[in-house]
């Protein structure tokens, strides 16, 4: 494989991810560990990626304040927003997880709706601090740098004495047989107890990430609520999801 080739196949994988793994690239992409850390290192000195210890972030992963202008498949994600949003009621108390799509989700909360929000995400919470009538409340812990969310023993604790109406998680990996995956384990942990914490969770999710899968396991797809995706409710790639009776928006 030619290195614009190599690269490219890098760009898009830190893309739909968000976070990456040297090792990950170096198996993906059959070279060796110190071929995709160069790779790495010349798309981060071209501004197209950030390097990171051990690994990769896409540029709309950034920093709490960074705009969506860099966010991978964004009409994508705005469109799962859009459906989730159609969850939310006056005075719900939810839950809303990290990341790139839940992060669209609290762009569109509409100003007039009164929600309780908790979150474990600084740039979520600095998000719905600009909504005039949602009560945020941070979970505090240990902050990983690159998913700038709280993690630990501490989070799981706090995570264990409230219970959400909906808890609206993402994921790095997805499938119907192996359920939800990530390659942090303490990212692992805080998610399970968010789908301990929550009557009903749901997961935003773009297509991309259907059928894939990492080393540390969340939870099987049973126990998930509710699926969003871009798709059609009814369209085909969702039949696996469908036979295990999750509700498809």
């Amino acid at each position: 494989m030619l290195k614009e080739e190599r690269q490219n196949a890098i760009l898009n994988e830190v893309a739909l991810h968000n976070r990456v793994l040297l090792t990950d690239l170096a198996e993906m992409l059959d070279v060796s560990i110190d071929t995709a850390r160069r790779d790495v290192k010349e798309l981060d000195a071209e501004n197209k990626l950030r390097k990171v210890h051990g690994g990769a972030i896409s540029l709309g992963f950034t920093g709490p304040t960074a705009s969506n202008n860099n966010t991978y498949a964004l009409e994508e994600k705005i469109s799962i927003a859009k459906k989730a949003l159609s969850l939310l009621k006056e005075g719900s108390v939810v839950f809303i997880d990290g990341g790139t799509t839940c992060l669209e989700l609290a762009r569109l909360i509409p100003e007039s709706l009164q929600l309780t929000c908790f979150t474990l995400s600084l740039p979520v919470a600095l998000q719905l601090l600009t909504k005039p009538n949602v009560e945020v409340i941070l979970i505090g812990g240990r902050i990983a740098r690159e998913a700038q969310i709280a993690t630990g023993s501490s989070a799981v604790h706090a995570l264990s004495e409230i219970r959400v109406d909906y808890g609206f998680i993402g994921t790095g990996y997805v499938d119907a047989l192996h359920g939800l995956t990530e390659f942090d384990w303490d990212i692992v942990q805080v998610k399970k107890a968010v789908i301990q914490a929550s009557k009903k969770a749901v997961l935003l999710c773009i297509s991309e990430k259907l059928n894939s899968q990492h080393r540390y396991k969340t939870c099987n797809i049973s126990a998930i609520n509710t699926m969003i995706t871009e798709l059609d409710p009814n369209n085909n790639l969702l039949n696996p999801f469908r036979e295990h009776e999750i509700h498809l928006l």
